[in-house]
């Protein structure tokens, strides 16, 4: 009994969190449900090409949205609804908002900044 007083003092001090929530929303990142958000949105958030194919002599090419500049609500939204490419993961509000803070997070390490008037892309885009 006498060694569960002696680590008592060390479990007040302890910290709450298993992991952090940086890596918390790491973990949801590369992993939510089955399928990466980086697979088509790129390490971070940036997007990148999914797949392209040929229709009627022109070059389709389907890419994941660069979703850096979209604010928590929209991602949010974006999560929530069905879409033709981007499979439905049925995140809580808590993973959305761990997933985008890591987001910010890892944008803010690699010096990006988001602009407020980006230019689309000409290619489909999937979010």
């Amino acid at each position: 009994m006498n060694k569960i007083w002696f680590f008592f003092p060390f479990l007040l001090l302890a910290k709450e969190d298993f992991i952090s929530d940086f890596e918390y929303g790491q973990m949801l990142y590369e992993n939510p449900r089955g399928i990466s958000c980086a697979a088509c949105h790129a390490k971070n958030g940036e997007g990148k090409k999914i797949v392209s194919y040929q229709e009627q002599n022109e070059t389709i090419v389907i890419r994941g949205v660069d979703i850096r500049s979209h604010t928590l609500d929209e991602i949010e939204a974006i999560v929530a609804r069905n879409h033709p490419v981007m499979p439905k993961y049925y995140l809580t509000y808590e993973e959305v908002e761990a997933i985008y803070s890591y987001l910010q997070e890892m944008n803010e390490r690699e010096g990006y900044a988001p602009s407020v008037n980006s230019e689309q892309n000409t290619t489909k885009q999937a979010l």
